[in-house]
């Protein structure tokens, strides 16, 4: 497994990112990187080896595509991307997602419009509209190890209901996150769900969660019997914490987290 470091392989201020990334060229050749670490890889015929069109001693003179060594087919580091066939500048571009990325809150398309002068709404909602469209990856690995799962409520507040699993007009969420070694958070898994019944719970799970995995929940009696689907077990009482004077948000606060900055 590659393990990414801040500095190193991507910037962690943002004046490294400044500074890292100030031209388009800068973002080519990190694009480049992150694509071919290894070289470049033609994507017609596989052929390993070629070069940059025009690109001698650091000038940029052709189209800035590249040329395999062995079949002279040429392709851009940006085909098949969300950069393809953009005119939006790439410094404009790698902005975006520094800030799609940073934003805890979000991101809007107005916001991004007036932060990086875009020229029309339009187009920053079209580029935030690619950046949500590729964080879902086809063919995911399931969540794995400890996990944590529980549900909560999305939406504004509504007077007269009672509180717990009460739902009125907001939206049923499941979350679940991994628990990371020996500290943090892993990848998190989230479905809006019509009930919190048993059924439904354990439908989620099994489509979220590898077999032989640890599952940390509540009490909810609608996650009893999942030890029975091949899942270790690990059910955490709320009563029980309160009546030792325990911190309820600890039981599972990977879950707390995630909701909470969703519901921001």
């Amino acid at each position: 497994m590659i393990v990414l470091r801040g500095g190193r392989d991507f910037p962690r201020s943002v004046g490294e990112f400044l500074a890292w990334f100030a031209t388009d060229a800068d973002c080519l050749d990190y694009l480049a990187w992150l694509r071919w670490p290894d070289g470049f890889v033609c994507d017609e015929c596989g052929h390993v080896g070629g070069w940059q069109v025009g690109r001698l001693a650091g000038w940029q003179v052709g189209d800035g595509r590249w040329k395999c060594a062995q079949c002279s087919h040429r392709t851009s580091v940006t085909a098949g991307t969300i950069f393809d066939r953009t005119r939006t500048p790439l410094t404009v571009w790698f902005q975006a997602v520094w800030s799609f990325a940073t934003a805890k809150d979000g991101v809007s398309a107005l916001g991004l419009q007036r932060t990086l002068q875009i020229g029309s709404y339009q187009t920053a909602w079209a580029m935030l509209h690619r950046l949500r469209s590729v964080l879902v990856r086809p063919g995911r690995e399931l969540l794995s190890g400890r996990v944590e799962v529980d549900e909560t409520y999305i939406g504004g507040q509504e007077p007269g209901l009672t509180g717990g699993r009460a739902k009125g007009k907001k939206a049923l969420v499941i979350v679940a996150v991994e628990v990371t070694e020996p500290k943090g958070f892993g990848r998190c898994r989230m479905r809006i769900i019509d009930d919190a019944s048993a059924t439904t719970l354990l439908e989620f799970i099994t489509d979220n969660v590898t077999l032989g995995s640890t599952v940390i929940t509540d009490g909810w009696s609608g996650y009893l019997g999942i030890d029975k689907a091949g899942y270790t077990h690990d059910r955490r009482s709320q009563r029980a914490a309160k009546a030792l004077g325990e911190d309820v948000g600890k039981l599972l606060p990977g879950v707390h987290r995630v909701a909470a900055l969703v519901k921001r």
